[in-house]
C-alpha cells in the first residue's frame, strides 16, 4: 500500500489528478453548494483612493495592469444582488480573467469562505473589479489563497516552491473586512500567496486582520512566500489603510509581511497599519512574540525590498519598524527607497539609528534617494 500510494503521487504531480473549475468562457451567478453567500450590496464609495496621489515614479511594464478586454468569467448580470460570494469562488477556481457586471453603482460582494486559486487550470488569474468591487471577508474569512505547495490546490510540478504558474494579478478592487485568525495556514488576512506570482495593482485594503500574536506571522493584507525565481513581488498604485478607522493589524506586517520574498512598491499609500505583537522574533521569554514592521514586515535570507513613490506615515509597530522591518539573516538582502515619504511610524521598542521608523539588517546600509524619513 505503501509502494501503491507513492505511485499514483507520483502520476498526480505528472498529470495534475483532480483541480479546479473547467476552462471557457461563462457567467458566474449561482452558489457553489454548502451554506449559499448573499448577493452584493451596494453602498456609496467616501473611502480613500487607491494610491498615493504624489507619487510619480515609473513603473516597469510587467508591473501594470492586466487586459481584461476578453474575460473568461462575468460574474452578475447588472444587478448587485447576481453578484455574489459563491460566484467569486467558482469563478476563481476556473482560473482565467474575471470581470464583475454588478450594476452601476459600488458595491460590496462578502464571502464565508476564501476563493482559492487551483493550480491546474489556468497560467495567469486576473481578478479586475473595475473600480467598483469590494470583496468583503466579513470579518470571519480570508478573501484569496494560492498555494502551488498545497496538494489539495493540485501539485502540478515536483519543484512547487518555484514555479512560474500560476500568476494571480488583482487589480482595481477593494479588500476589506478580512480575518484568518487562526486559519491554517497563519497570516495573510486578505490574501495568501505561495509560488507563482502575485501582483497588485491599483487595489485597496482596508480594517483586514490576521492573528495578533507569534514572532513570525503576518501580513495583515498580503502574506507571500517564494515566488517564481526570486522575482518580485508587485504592488502598484494601491492603499493600505488611508485614514485612522481603517488600518489593518497583525502580529507582524500590518499590511504586507513576506519570508525570502522579493517585493517592488510604487506609487502606494500605507497609513494607520499596526504590528500588534509583543516580544519580537524569537520571542522574548514570557511573550508570544511579534510586533514588528507596521506597515510592511521581510524577513528570510537573500531578497530587495525596493520602494518608489509611496507615502508611508502613521503606522505603528509594538516591538521595532514602526514602518518597515527589514531582516536578512544572511546579510545579503538590500533595501532602497526613492522618492519616497516616510514620517510618524513609531517603533515602541527598536529601530536602526539615523532611519526613523526602519529597523534594517541587511547588506552595508538603507538606499535612500531624494525621500524624507522623519
Amino acid at each position: 500500500m505503501k509502494n501503491m500510494a507513492a505511485s499514483v503521487l507520483s502520476l498526480c504531480l505528472l498529470v495534475a489528478c483532480g483541480g479546479g473549475g473547467s476552462s471557457g468562457a461563462a457567467s458566474a451567478s449561482s452558489s457553489s453548494g454548502g451554506s449559499a453567500s448573499s448577493g452584493g450590496v451596494a453602498f456609496t464609495d467616501n473611502y480613500p483612493a487607491a494610491g498615493n496621489s504624489a507619487g510619480f515614479c515609473t513603473v516597469p511594464g510587467e508591473a501594470g495592469a492586466e487586459d481584461v478586454s476578453s474575460p473568461t468569467t462575468i460574474i452578475g448580470s447588472g444587478t448587485p444582488a447576481s453578484c455574489t460570494g459563491d460566484a467569486v469562488v467558482q469563478a476563481v477556481a476556473k482560473g482565467g480573467v474575471i470581470t464583475f457586471n454588478c450594476g452601476a453603482d459600488p458595491v460590496t460582494i462578502t464571502l464565508n469562505q476564501p476563493a482559492k486559486v487551483y493550480n491546474n487550470t489556468t497560467a495567469k488569474v486576473v481578478i479586475d473589479g473595475g473600480g467598483k468591487v469590494t470583496l468583503s471577508g466579513g470579518g470571519s474569512t480570508r478573501i484569496l489563497y494560492m498555494n502551488t505547495c498545497d496538494s489539495s490546490l493540485v501539485w502540478t510540478t515536483s519543484h512547487c516552491d518555484n514555479q512560474d504558474t500560476p500568476q494571480l494579478t488583482v487589480q482595481n478592487l477593494t479588500f476589506m473586512n478580512a480575518n484568518s485568525k487562526g486559519m491554517t495556514p497563519d497570516g495573510g488576512g486578505a490574501i495568501w500567496a505561495r509560488g507563482g506570482r502575485l501582483k497588485v495593482v491599483n487595489s485597496r485594503f482596508f480594517n483586514n486582520q490576521c492573528d495578533a500574536t507569534g514572532p513570525d506571522v503576518g501580513g495583515a493584507a498580503i502574506r507571500a512566500f517564494d515566488q517564481y525565481q526570486g522575482k518580485p513581488l508587485y504592488v502598484v498604485h494601491s492603499t493600505f489603510g488611508g485614514r485612522a478607522d481603517l488600518g489593518n493589524s497583525c502580529s507582524n506586517g500590518g499590511a504586507l509581511s513576506s519570508i525570502g520574498v522579493s517585493c517592488s512598491v510604487y506609487n502606494s499609500l500605507f497609513s494607520y497599519n499596526t504590528a500588534v505583537g509583543n516580544g519580537a522574533n524569537p520571542a522574548r521569554n514570557g511573550t508570544p512574540g511579534g510586533g514588528s514592521g507596521g506597515a510592511i514586515y521581510n524577513d528570510g535570507n537573500t531578497f530587495q525590498l525596493s520602494l518608489c513613490g509611496n507615502q508611508i506615515n502613521n503606522n505603528t509597530a509594538n516591538e521595532g519598524g514602526g514602518a518597515i522591518f527589514f531582516v536578512s539573516n544572511d546579510l545579503s538582502g538590500t533595501l532602497s527607497i526613492s522618492n519616497s515619504k516616510l514620517n510618524s511610524n513609531p517603533s515602541k521598542r527598536f529601530e536602526t539609528s539615523g532611519y526613523p521608523g526602519i529597523f534594517y539588517q541587511g547588506s552595508g546600509s538603507p538606499q535612500i534617494s531624494n525621500s524624507t524619513l522623519q
